[in-house]
């Protein structure tokens, strides 16, 4: 189904991106892992120099942190990791696309949305990686052990996110973003991208924990599948609009911030679940005003198409309510009609 611009609403391209996404996915995993092969020098934690990984202890429970290993039973391949982390990261990337991009259909810039998800995934592949290396190994390698204190570097953690808010800024100042004012679509495209990379990454290092397939921990998973995607989409929209109001510096700042707390309670949350009644509150409260944000992008005649076609299906709507609550009513006017 084609709307009034010409662009798909709904279909099989959709599916297509997003299978073409995950097979690029798979290439760029492979072609890290080869050239950041790991060893025990590179990551503390990490197993033999092998296709295989033992599970490693887990920060949910009372752990040493030489325990945990081992196991025939625990090893998986980097395949079957890499695509459970994959499929969970697109699942989180496909909910946010359809909350609010589907229902701005047709009245923004598609194919710049989906090449900013390209870009997102370049971005935010070297973005994982680098706020992996930087924060997560050393909180993990603290969790594990209180005598070795490598916790949180705030030099690195506000050095990676600025660097990553800088990449965002650049993306969206391409001329064909700007040209059509599309800079909060296209930033929440970008952002459900780098989002679901860097919940990509994190899930991989939590497939390796022992007891992840417990109720915990795929609770855990599922919130970072989903919410990860979604609150780096806010950002990034926000810093859209802001870029649309002239305000550079402080979309780049404000972006600095949010996304490094977003860090610190995830990788948090990784080793307290609980923390996730601190940040699920702050992306529900934000998610309303995201299409104001895009509502604010959309240009004024499609404003005003858009307000026609809501209408037009809302009193479609009533309409069919109407009739089923008044069948009588429905069949005088079918005898009426016959007469």
């Amino acid at each position: 189904m084609l709307s009034e611009r010409g662009h798909l609403i709904r279909g099989g391209p959709v599916n297509q991106h997003l299978l073409a996404i995950l097979l690029w996915l798979q290439k760029w995993w492979f072609f890290q892992l080869h050239l950041f092969h790991r060893t025990k020098e590179v990551w503390p934690y990490s197993a033999e120099t092998l296709g295989v990984f033992e599970c490693l202890a887990s920060p949910l429970k009372e752990q040493r942190f030489d325990e945990g290993g081992g196991e025939p039973l625990c090893m998986v391949s980097e395949l079957i990791l890499f695509q459970l982390s994959s499929f969970c990261a697109l699942m989180g990337m496909t909910l946010g696309w359809r909350g609010v991009m589907t229902r701005y259909s047709g009245f923004y810039d598609l194919p710049t949305a989906w090449s900013q998800v390209f870009w997102g995934i370049v971005l935010g592949g070297l973005y994982a990686v680098a706020a992996d290396g930087a924060l997560f190994i050393p909180y993990y390698n603290q969790a594990m052990d209180d005598n070795a204190y490598t916790g949180l570097n705030i030099v690195s953690l506000l050095l990676v996110t600025l660097l990553a808010s800088i990449g965002t800024h650049f993306l969206l100042r391409r001329k064909r973003v700007r040209k059509g004012g599309s800079q909060p679509t296209s930033g929440w495209a970008l952002g459900l991208a780098v989002g679901g990379m860097v919940g990509m990454v994190l899930m991989y290092r939590m497939f390796e924990f022992e007891d992840i397939f417990s109720y915990v921990g795929l609770l855990n998973i599922a919130l970072i599948s989903v919410f990860t995607p979604r609150a780096e989409a806010l950002i990034t929209a926000k810093h859209g609009h802001m870029m649309l109001q002239d305000k550079r510096w402080g979309a780049i700042l404000r972006s600095t911030f949010w996304r490094s707390a977003l860090l610190v309670s995830v990788y948090s949350a990784v080793f307290i679940p609980l923390v996730w009644v601190f940040i699920l509150p702050f992306i529900l409260l934000a998610t309303p005003a995201s299409e104001t944000w895009i509502w604010e992008s959309v240009p004024r005649e499609g404003r005003r198409r858009l307000r026609r076609i809501w209408a037009d299906q809302a009193r479609e709507k009533n309409s069919i309510s109407e009739r089923v609550v008044d069948p009588a009513g429905l069949g005088a006017s079918i005898a009426n009609s016959e007469e």
